[in-house]
């Protein structure tokens, strides 16, 4: 009966101990007697009772962690880094698989390795860039961090997915003067601005007054033409009803002279009349008269010459 039992016992505990689930997203390395044996896939799987056993489960899914550092530039500025860090197995090929496993003594030492390699590639690129060009050149930064640490990496099991710069900060005295700087640029661009603009509103101030002059030189022409072709018809008006009445006063057998007096007398009354309160000195002598009728005469004699000819 005790022979039994103890059957009984020791087959439960092969049973026990002959079967292994593994997780979906995780493999499980085995030893035997220290030595690596084989990778159990998610699943039931049958090993060795008491000679298999499972050194190590190695999670195939991907990991995150944060991370913050600190990075000198060439011109001697500090900058402040936080980070996160995307990582995952590289593929789960056996040798692989042995890499993840055996590498390292914990996913503690590796993590440790794995940032400190992060922080001296930032660090490296960084010693080469100004504090003014740090801000500009975050996708630079992962890219470099990627090239160096790719080659790395895949030797312990592992690739890098994504490094995300979420913050990049600087000292407090630093900052205060990038803002200054930012501030000062700022300025200059709203002064070259409101220059621009004050440029433009004067050209075009000038172009319009210039337009307005050569609108108002145009119409000063065209009224002084009209003006000299209105004074020309006036005097041609004149001259043929000068013509016209001396001709009638010639078949009337009459001075032509007459027609000169009442020209003359004419005119005195329309200065009589239109005169707004101007003082106008005529000589109303005899002498004066024949005088002016003369002048006329000889003026009346000219336009006709120029007529002839």
């Amino acid at each position: 009966m005790i022979l039994y039992i103890v059957l009984g016992v020791f087959g439960l505990l092969f049973i026990l101990t002959s079967f292994k689930t593994v997780q979906q997203g995780t493999v499980a390395v085995t030893t035997i007697f220290g030595k690596y044996n084989r990778t159990l896939t998610p699943g039931l799987n049958f090993k060795i009772p008491f000679i298999e056993r499972v050194f190590r489960k190695i999670s195939i899914q991907n990991r995150s962690a944060e991370l913050g550092f600190q990075a000198v530039t060439v011109d001697q500025a500090n900058v402040n880094f936080t980070a996160m860090l995307l990582y995952s197995v590289l593929n789960q090929s056996e040798e692989v698989i042995k890499n993840v496993a055996f590498k390292f003594i914990d996913d503690k030492n590796l993590m440790q390795a794995l940032v400190r390699s992060i922080e001296g590639s930032v660090r490296a690129f960084v010693a080469t860039k100004k504090q003014s060009e740090v801000l500009i050149v975050r996708r630079d930064i992962v890219e470099a961090v990627k090239d160096q640490l790719d080659q790395v990496l895949e030797s312990w099991g592992y690739h890098l997915i994504d490094l995300q710069l979420n913050d990049i900060t600087f000292d407090e005295e630093v900052m205060r003067s990038m803002a200054k700087v930012v501030a000062s640029n700022n300025l200059k661009a709203a002064a070259e601005n409101e220059g621009q603009a004050l440029l433009i509103t004067k050209t075009k101030a000038a172009e319009a007054e210039g337009n307005a002059i050569k609108i108002a030189a145009s119409a000063e022409k065209e009224a002084a033409q009209l003006r000299g072709q209105g004074i020309a018809l006036f005097r041609e008006e004149v001259a043929k009803g000068m013509s016209g009445a001396a001709k009638m006063m010639s078949d009337a057998e009459l001075d032509p002279s007459f027609i000169l007096f009442s020209m003359w007398t004419e005119s005195i009354k329309n200065f009589a009349e239109q005169g707004q309160g101007n003082v106008i000195f005529l000589d109303g002598s005899t002498e004066g008269m024949q005088n002016t009728m003369k002048q006329m005469m000889a003026i009346s004699q000219m336009e006709a010459n120029s007529k002839k000819s």
